[in-house]
């Protein structure tokens, strides 16, 4: 059999992307961002003797501890994204990406700009919150409710968030507690919960780095399937691999400034060059 050229392979795999790709409605803008710069506070050193007395002057005169130096996270980040669209983020460690998900998703403020987002975003991270104590069985119920089901639609949906995750195909793992859990086991449980309803606007950090090829194959569909239903995803992955076959837009942060915003197959090609290495 003829060996396939790397070319190839990448154009087959654009082409089976965008072959996926749901028609995306350009007259629905479901997330703005508007020159958005978000800043955080990191807490340093105790600034040492007579730190609580420093503490109320401080508070008294209204300045920071000294001991507290300023991130600059996001830097004059604007876009638009649609009905339809899978979105990839990329960049290096720190560049911000999760924190710009965490913007849109309203748990950080910006600095300066606006968010303007269609419907309620909902952020699905590996560190999601589960409560490790319950079991599984109770974690879907809880996680079900939490993102606004009925506790029918929670019944109704249950067995399919359970054979999805997978948990199961090696025991009942599902009726233990979830700090028996290994990580992949743990985020694969959160995504399989945040899978089964639809969202206006989903936003996925590093979810698909887990699990096996079947495990990412079948979230894969159910990404296409949530964009099917005029949902919005964006995708935040190390693997450049995932957002080829995953997304078929990206946009390339890096230290918090865009560098690029278009094509997957373009950006992705463009921080590969950039980095001198493919995931």
């Amino acid at each position: 059999m003829a060996e396939t050229s790397t070319e190839t392979q990448e154009t087959g795999t654009a082409q089976a992307a965008a072959d996926r790709a749901p028609t995306v409605d350009l007259s629905s803008p479901t997330v703005v961002c508007d020159d958005v710069h978000i800043v955080y506070k990191v807490q340093g050193a105790s600034s040492g003797k007579g730190s609580a007395t420093s503490a109320l002057s401080r508070l008294i005169s209204r300045k920071e501890s000294p001991g507290i130096r300023k991130v600059h996270a996001v830097r004059g980040v604007s876009f638009v994204a649609h009905k339809g669209e899978a979105i990839g983020l990329i960049g290096s460690n720190g560049s911000g990406k999760s924190t710009l998900l965490k913007a849109i998703a309203g748990l950080l403020p910006t600095e300066k700009g606006k968010i303007f987002t269609q419907g309620q975003p909902s952020l699905l991270g590996v560190n999601a919150a589960l409560m490790s104590d319950l079991t599984g069985e109770r974690n879907v119920i809880l996680g079900g409710l939490a993102m606004g089901m009925s506790r029918e639609e929670v019944r109704e949906r249950y067995q399919d968030i359970v054979d999805f995750s997978g948990i199961n195909e090696k025991g009942d793992f599902i009726s233990l507690p979830m700090r028996t859990y290994s990580s992949g086991m743990g985020a694969r449980l959160r995504f399989s919960i945040a899978a089964a309803k639809n969202h206006d606007v989903l936003m996925i950090d590093e979810a698909l780095a887990t699990g096996d090829a079947t495990f990412q194959r079948r979230s894969q569909q159910r990404i296409s399937e949530l964009r099917q239903e005029a949902g919005t995803v964006f995708v935040v992955s190390h693997s450049n691999s995932a957002i080829r076959e995953t997304c078929e837009r990206a946009i390339w942060l890096e230290t918090g400034v865009m560098q690029m915003d278009g094509p997957a197959e373009e950006v992705v090609a463009a921080y590969e060059k950039h980095t001198g290495k493919k995931k």
